[in-house]
């Protein structure tokens, strides 16, 4: 089954709890700290397959998750580290953030990997914190939370040639009679609803990829008949081969049907209008198709397009458009030239402020920030001496100017994270 688009979740393990421990053994009443880290959650990981062509694969499973990291142990042992999940896509994948829109990778390279949700980080064991004015520390760090994203994956099929035209005029036939490809082909519209890739072999050392992709109809920039879905697998293309029906057999005017389709390619994406586009002028095999051809290759030649006369179904004239494409596309940018490659968006940080205050009411006040936001996830607040660690770094990082600065008084009442207090100067 064809998917070219799903939307899912991924989850990067949470990382393990760092643990308060003390040596205890024969003979040593009071030995130091020594409760070890907690492991790193695993990674989710996109890893580029070259054998797959679909992300039909997705489309069962709501959300992908890795492991999580195990907490520490005393003496000094760190928790084993989360099982990272790699999850194999085509060729061509775009990775997007379903919450915002942004694209977050671009993913084309066999083998080619990205880390989509990176693993939370194992908190830190008492033993990390043991210092000269500090020897007995009884606190240590929780893990901290993996990654969470909403996706949207989208595949754009990577073609040398893409094949343009209307329905029914021939374009699954060609990529059979050049390629092993074997489309589904029938004497009716829309036979092809999925594109279809073919390896076209010029002698023992040069190929290149052909795509069929579903015919266009009018509208098809807007989404006419899925027409803006069939579109963008043309983006990912060097070239384009223009198929027309030459014979009108179907009462319809191949000039007419030849500047349509160009238009909706405009319509869709200038780029895609500007790459080099050879034009097929099939069904020769057929009388009304002879009888026409003389009129409509001069109108399109006059217009500068290269034209080849072929039958698709017999073959006549193939040969000569196949070898001259495989020409033409030794003087083009090969798809890696043309900026097909991994484009990474750096993941906004909301917080704008590394700590400040935020006053609620005329009497109530909440410290914020990316350093109490990083603290609170890695504090422990049912211990004592996890709080009064993070206070200490709050106060170390200048909250008391920060508050006075603020106007808090006497008898305020002061939030930070889950905590509440009375304020006393």
């Amino acid at each position: 089954m064809f998917i070219d688009e799903v939307e899912f979740k991924v989850k990067g393990g949470d990382g393990g709890d760092g643990v308060v421990s003390f040596r205890r053994e024969k003979f040593i009443d009071k030995g130091g700290p020594d409760g070890g880290d907690g492991g790193d959650g695993g990674d989710v990981i996109l890893k580029v397959d070259e054998g797959l062509h679909t992300l039909a694969d997705f489309r069962y499973k709501n959300l992908y998750d890795a492991g999580d990291g195990k907490n520490g142990s005393g003496k000094n042992q760190t928790g084993r580290q989360g099982k990272e999940l790699v999850l194999k896509v085509p060729p061509g994948t775009i990775v997007y953030d379903d919450d915002n829109g942004a694209r977050m990778a671009d993913l084309t390279d066999p083998g080619q990997k990205f880390i989509v949700a990176h693993g939370g980080r194992g908190g830190r064991g008492n033993a990390r914190f043991k210092k000269s004015t500090r020897k007995v520390p009884k606190f240590a760090e929780q893990g901290k939370k993996g990654e969470e994203y909403s996706l949207r994956l989208e595949l754009k099929v990577m073609a040398d040639v893409g094949l343009a035209g209307f329905p029914n005029v021939g374009k699954s036939t060609l990529v059979a009679k050049v390629s092993a490809a074997r489309p589904k082909i029938a004497s009716y519209h829309f036979t092809t609803l999925k594109p279809n890739l073919g390896v076209v072999k010029l002698g023992d050392y040069r190929s290149f990829v052909m795509a069929d992709i579903p015919g266009l109809i009018e509208g098809a920039h807007k989404g006419v008949g899925l027409g803006d879905e069939f579109l963008r697998h043309l983006e990912r293309t060097r070239m384009l081969v223009h198929v027309i029906d030459v014979s009108g057999i179907e009462g319809r005017n191949p000039l007419a049907d030849f500047d349509i389709i160009n238009k909706e390619i405009k319509n869709y994406n200038k780029s895609l209008a500007s790459l080099p586009q050879v034009v097929a002028l099939n069904k020769i095999d057929i009388t009304s198709a002879r009888k026409n051809l003389p009129e409509v290759k001069e109108n399109l030649e006059d217009r500068g397009y290269k034209c080849f006369p072929i039958s698709a179904v017999t073959g006549e004239g193939v040969k000569d458009l196949i070898y001259y494409v495989g020409e033409l596309l030794k003087e083009l940018p090969s798809l890696e030239e043309k900026g097909f490659i991994e484009e990474v968006i750096i993941k906004e940080d909301f917080t704008e402020k590394y700590l400040y205050v935020e006053k609620i009411s005329s009497d109530k006040y909440e410290i914020k920030g990316k350093l109490v936001e990083e603290y609170i996830e890695i504090t422990d607040f049912s211990n004592n001496a996890a709080i009064q660690r993070f206070m200490r770094i709050l106060r170390h990082n200048n909250l008391n100017n920060l508050m006075k600065k603020e106007g808090i008084k006497e008898g305020d009442t002061v939030v930070i994270g889950p905590m509440e207090y009375e304020y006393i100067e």
